[in-house]
């Protein structure tokens, strides 16, 4: 978040504690987006306080570290927490971090795509340390929420008619 709202790599980050957020206006497609990004920990114990940020994400990133599997085998749980709180029509962009790191990769690439693959969602592997794809991953979560915008708009609503040979239901009878 920090290298793509600020343009820097920080060595020395500490883990996200809760949550912190950017805001970045971007341009895609001639049109003018002002983004906020929330950065939430991915750690158990602040579980509970992340779930209602989700409720009003247009996009969500599943982030996990390429040299921990113990964060990509934590994808499963992070999905069912999003399955519950967020939106039902959210977007979802799987990000492997530090592929600036090979020598000391733990999930591979082809376990990557296949999760993505699995839940429909683009897969990227940036790195932030080396600024690899982190302006893709950012540009293709945004156009794809745009999209997903524009087709909510479009989308026309149901009219129903009143059938007028249909009784009321709350016509009152006299009693007796």
């Amino acid at each position: 978040m920090i290298r793509y709202t600020e343009g820097v790599y920080q060595d020395d980050t500490c883990i996200t504690i809760g949550v912190d957020f950017k805001i970045k206006t971007i341009e895609i497609d001639s049109k003018r987006c002002k983004l906020q990004i929330w950065d939430t920990a991915g750690v158990e114990r602040f579980r509970n306080i992340i779930a209602s940020y989700y409720r009003g994400a247009n996009g969500i990133m599943l982030v996990y570290d390429i040299t921990d599997l113990e964060s990509f085998e934590n994808l499963n749980s992070w999905l069912i927490e999003i399955e519950k709180n967020a939106s039902k029509n959210v977007y979802k962009i799987l990000v492997g971090n530090k592929c600036d790191m090979e020598d000391q990769r733990k999930v591979t690439v082809e376990q990557g795509k296949d999760f993505a693959d699995k839940y429909g969602m683009e897969f990227f592997e940036i790195s932030a340390k080396d600024s690899i794809n982190i302006e893709e991953a950012f540009i293709t979560m945004t156009r794809e929420v745009i999209k997903g915008i524009n087709n909510k708009i479009k989308t026309p609503t149901k009219k129903f008619m009143l059938n007028p040979n249909v009784k009321s239901l709350n016509t009152k009878k006299s009693c007796c």
